[in-house]
């Protein structure tokens, strides 16, 4: 799979993009990520990215010649093109999972008060926020796309089945876990996590899944008569 992400701050992704998973997905050769400064894509002496919006209000917008210039250079016929943007649909697993389907996602990082229209009307195929909040600059929303798509490619992971069973994936959040000791400070682990009886243990690990996701996300079970 490839990324090719467009932003005014690379800089921004030399942490997230170099430590675990992702760093050993890129290293396999699972995943190919390219950052680009948009204003590479800029033809003035100032290299300008931004100008005052028409209409007034307060802030800059990011202006279409750059961004265009940059997604037709790098657009092929299997490119699927994401503006993160905090008034798109929430990213959530599903959506991630669709992504990671997808050979080339070129992410588009906004910035200021946003881009101008003619952008998100010619050029964007999907539109992502990950949360009702507004960040600095949309670097950091891209990279958490990148991070939760990326894991969820075939081999990414050291058992497969983690991502699977992960909170979400399955339409439930997890449940507990422990590990080792069985007992620390007096508090002990279930019984029937240490019984052996892995019939007994699935049983459990999905009655604490829906007991946990009805306690924090009970609209995550909203018309779901099954759980």
């Amino acid at each position: 799979m490839e990324f090719d992400i467009l932003t005014l701050f690379p800089r921004i992704f030399a942490g997230p993009l170099d430590e675990s998973i992702l760093k050993r997905a890129r290293e396999a050769g699972l995943v190919q990520i390219r950052v680009h400064n948009l204003r590479d894509f800029t033809h003035d002496k100032h290299r300008v990215v931004d100008d005052k919006p028409y209409g007034g209000g307060p802030g800059m917008l990011m202006k279409p010649e750059p961004i265009f210039e940059a997604v037709e250079k790098m657009q092929r016929p299997d490119s699927c093109v994401v503006l993160m943007t905090p008034q798109g649909p929430p990213l959530t697993q599903a959506r991630a999972q669709a992504f990671a389907g997808k050979p080339h996602l070129i992410i588009i990082c906004g910035h200021y008060e946003g881009v101008d229209e003619r952008v998100r009307e010619a050029l964007v195929d999907e539109e992502v926020s990950i949360g009702d909040y507004v960040l600095t600059n949309g670097a950091l929303a891209a990279a958490v796309v990148v991070d939760a798509v990326t894991r969820l490619l075939p081999g990414a992971i050291g058992h497969e089945q983690s991502a699977v069973d992960d909170s979400f994936a399955t339409g439930l959040l997890e449940g507990p876990q422990y590990t080792r000791p069985p007992e620390f400070r007096g508090m002990k682990v279930p019984d029937v996590l240490l019984s052996g009886n892995h019939g007994e243990v699935a049983k459990w690990n999905k009655e604490q899944a829906r007991q946990r996701t009805r306690q924090r996300r009970p609209d995550l079970l909203e018309g779901e008569d099954k759980l």
